[in-house]
């Protein structure tokens, strides 16, 4: 009796052994499918490149810089090409820098009255002087496929609040995202929020602009981007919006 009583509970012991390792298994290859479609995910971006609005200056907290080089290493990983302001100061510097470094194709366009003040030293990838900052605007949005705006100051709210402005006049189909790192946009979500509140914005409009605390909530959420508001103009083209 004792002698089967334990052959039993060896049995019993090598099974709940077997099961525990074969659950361990199928975890593992489970995780390793799901790193695996992450990973063709990313190879298959649907954007070959997105234009992104930042700071001339690196912001008083070590998350905006973090956020900034985080960025540039997920679009790196993506396979997607950064066209940008062409400043090689502040959050551009880091950004347009961790793109660079990691193979991607760089394109900054400035226009010529600004490069004193924002290109120091040596410039990276390929760098487009304009005449002046509609120009540059107007060159940034036609060369890319979607926009992000990191934390940055008057500059970075205009352009981020023309390309808006655009995509719901009909100029563009475009998405536009908010890298929203410590909450920094915060009040302008709510601003845009009570926009709608008071009837200044349509509530179709508000998707409008994408918005996420990390890299890669954001990028995913941007490829998922379907617009759903009515186009006020849909006849206008790049160059029409230019010259208003």
């Amino acid at each position: 009796m004792l002698c089967v009583s334990n052959s039993s509970s060896l049995l019993l012991f090598l099974y709940v052994q077997f099961d525990k390792k074969k659950g361990m298994v199928e975890q593992q290859e489970c995780e390793g499918r799901k790193e695996m479609e992450e990973e063709i995910e990313m190879k298959e971006s649907k954007f070959k490149r997105i234009c992104v609005f930042c700071g001339s200056s690196p912001g008083n907290k070590s998350s905006y810089k973090d956020a900034a080089i985080e960025l540039g290493n997920e679009l790196v990983s993506r396979n997607i090409d950064l066209v940008y302001g062409g400043g090689s100061i502040g959050l551009m510097g880091l950004v347009s820098q961790a793109v660079y470094d990691g193979g991607g194709h760089v394109i900054g366009i400035i226009p010529r009255t600004l490069m004193p003040r924002e290109i120091t030293g040596e410039t990276v990838g390929e760098v487009k002087a304009v005449a002046d900052m509609h120009q540059r605007k107007a060159e940034m949005a036609k060369h890319s496929d979607a926009f992000i705006a990191l934390p940055g100051g008057y500059g970075t709210l205009e352009e981020l609040l023309e390309v808006i402005t655009w995509a719901q006049l009909g100029i563009h189909d475009k998405p536009a995202g908010l890298l929203n790192v410590d909450g920094y946009y915060n009040f302008l979500l709510s601003f845009i929020d009570k926009a709608v509140e008071e009837g200044f914005i349509c509530p179709k409009a508000r998707h409008i602009i994408v918005s996420a605390p990390s890299t890669k909530e954001l990028v995913k959420k941007m490829e998922e981007y379907s617009p759903q508001h009515e186009r006020i103009a849909s006849k206008l083209s790049w160059e029409t919006g230019q010259h208003d």
